[in-house]
């Protein structure tokens, strides 16, 4: 029995090893992978030139695609019926003189009645491709976003250009509620714009009434899904609610719908597809890189945080307008109390906040009446202020998708603007309690939380990855902190490192004992309680090390997550990963790299 036993560890460990090399290997094959795809996309538009013009007539040519580089070209560069009156509401509403790319397509598809996604970086003008097609066309359109914030910002927005919109949402007045509804079904169409949450299809069957006469009449010109990645529940922000917007193309087959977003995989937009009964969309998809922001991520010092977030605004970003996002309401509070101690205007905008002080804080931010919006999630999709300098992160996103939502608010104007992350390691554990009930929440997470610990890889080149884009680093143009700073690391060894504390997650485990990420460091550290620390000599090595290794061993399997639920709170533990027993074998190494910033490893332990 010893011996079975001892021959399947034996295995085990074999298979262990050769997953890690597998996994090592797959990790060098997707670097190379993103360079030849970068280099076959530059090679591909050399070539279709070329072969287009040498291409003799009558020869056989492959299938025509569902929409074609050809279509896009049509619907971007050709005159239809409504283009003089779209040019001249572009110039005399929203003052502008030209369109940016794929919002003439969007437009026109649109108007020609039909169905589209369209996926386009934050800031790029995503509203404008249903706002002034509701212009041109006979009766209005029907907008579904999901937070006030964005309605209200919009909202503001067309109030200061003369543009009629409206918005039913649970603060409307009972007399708002009667106008609205009856603007619905008049043939003079008081407003060119209506905006609903999602919660108010689903639950208000006089609106839906009133939806389907205004279709009857010929008055509901279109329905713009704002978000729409909210309806997916592989979407970084999905809303039981939109799940129900599927009974809009139902009822009324006949209204193109536009479903917009700036942050959807492939596999999300099928989703949506589904969710909302739309057949077959044409799905336009603009590059998600914004050139103007600059990202920086920096290591949170808990105790001076606050003193190094108010030094940025106090100095590079005096009297500019920016945002701070946080974790929590309470941080929101907090931290917005803290920063007025500092002698910054700032205020806190978050879901428990009444809907009055809510549109106060975002008026007066508009406004430039404070210089700082200090805010949860619920401040965001969509807030269109374009001189927004900089967007501070207090603490990580719980995704990348969530990440560049957020950061996307920076720079609207195409003027430089910076995006800074201060990571923390205790914010982890926070945010992984929050997402645990979501299917891929952990996952999501993790990917935020390399994002943050990388110091090798262009940053964009990470997010590049999850929005299914071929991405060459030199587009980036030190653009991010590690483009910038080059080689500013080093390879190190962590292998014995490893061992040490992994040693006292499995002696905690065979006294029944679960331990949370903070007495782990405070363990390897030395401090604590001797029982935990018995196998191990404290390490040399400084705080922010010994965080950056635990957080290495858990994204790459040698910890993993452990949660209790109380009926309060949910706790985290670290237990052991499936890869912990391979540090058991003496020819298994680990390697990590480290910012030079961290000092105190040895020179022996540099690759």
């Amino acid at each position: 029995m010893a011996n079975d036993i001892d021959d399947a560890q034996a295995e085990l460990d074999s298979v262990e090893a050769e997953l890690e090399m597998l996994e090592l290997q797959i990790s060098e094959l997707l670097e190379k992978q993103s360079k030849l795809n970068s280099r076959k996309s530059k090679l591909l538009k050399t070539l279709e030139g070329a072969c287009s013009s040498a291409q003799p007539s009558g020869s056989s040519k492959a299938p025509k695609p569902t929409f074609s580089k050809q279509d896009l070209q049509h619907h971007e560069e050709s005159d239809f019926s409504w283009s003089k009156e779209v040019q001249g509401e572009l110039m005399s509403v929203f003052k502008l003189s030209k369109f940016r790319p794929l919002q003439r397509a969007a437009i026109n598809l649109s108007m020609s009645g039909k169905d589209l996604f369209l996926v386009m970086p934050t800031g790029r003008g995503k509203s404008l491709c249903f706002q002034l097609p509701a212009l041109c066309s006979k009766g209005f359109t029907l907008v579904i976003a999901p937070l006030v914030s964005l309605m209200e910002d919009q909202l503001m927005y067309l109030k200061s250009i003369d543009v009629a919109a409206v918005t039913l949402n649970a603060s409307s007045s009972k007399e708002d509620s009667k106008r609205i509804l009856a603007g619905m079904i008049d043939k003079n169409s008081p407003f060119k714009l209506l905006y609903v949450t999602p919660e108010k299809i689903a639950k208000s069957k006089l609106l839906m009434s009133k939806l389907e006469k205004a279709y009857n009449m010929g008055l509901l010109a279109r329905i713009a899904v704002d978000e729409v990645h909210c309806c997916s529940q592989w979407g970084h922000d999905f809303r039981p609610d939109y799940k129900l917007l599927g009974i809009l193309k139902r009822q009324f087959p006949k209204v193109p719908l536009v479903g917009l977003t700036a942050t959807a995989t492939s596999s999300v937009l099928k989703d949506c597809q589904k969710i909302l009964c739309v057949q077959n969309p044409i799905t336009l998809t603009a590059p998600f890189n914004r050139p103007n922001l600059y990202y920086e991520v920096r290591f949170k010092d808990n105790e001076n945080c606050i003193d190094d977030i108010a030094a940025l605004i106090k100095g590079k970003y005096k009297n500019q307008s920016g945002i701070v996002y946080v974790f929590s309401q309470k941080d929101a509070e907090n931290v917005a109390v803290d920063l007025r101690k500092r002698d910054i205007l700032a205020q806190p905008y978050h879901a428990n906040m009444q809907p009055s002080d809510k549109t106060l804080v975002h008026k007066h931010w508009a406004s430039k009446r404070i210089q700082v919006v200090v805010a949860t999630v619920a401040f965001g999709m969509g807030i269109d202020k374009a001189d927004v300098r900089f967007v501070i992160h207090h603490t990580i996103s719980k995704s990348i998708e969530n990440y560049y939502q957020e950061s996307g608010r920076a720079g609207r104007d195409d003027n430089p603007a910076d995006c800074i992350v201060f990571f923390g390691f205790m914010d982890i554990f926070r945010i992984s309690t929050m997402v645990v009930m979501e299917n891929t929440g952990q996952q999501k997470l993790h990917n935020m939380v390399a994002y943050c610990q990388n110091v090798d890889r262009c940053r964009r080149s990470l997010m590049a990855i999850h929005f299914d884009e071929v991405w060459n680093d030199d587009e980036c143009d030190q653009m991010c902190d590690v483009c910038r700073h080059g080689n500013d690391y080093v390879t190190m060894d962590i292998t014995k490192h490893a061992q040490d504390v992994v040693s006292i997650v499995e002696h905690a485990s065979s006294m029944d004992e679960k331990l949370t990420p903070l007495k782990v460091c405070e363990a390897w550290m030395g401090k604590g309680p001797a029982k935990h620390r018995k196998m191990i000599t404290a390490t040399s090595l400084s705080r922010l090390e010994v965080e950056s290794i635990i957080i290495h061993l858990l994204l790459h399997g040698y910890f993993s997550e452990d949660f209790s639920f109380t009926p309060y709170t949910t706790h985290f533990y670290l237990k052991l990963g499936r890869k912990s027993a391979l540090l058991k074998n003496s020819s298994h190494s680990i390697t990590m790299k480290m910012r030079r910033i961290l000092p105190s490893f040895s020179t022996a332990d540099v690759i």
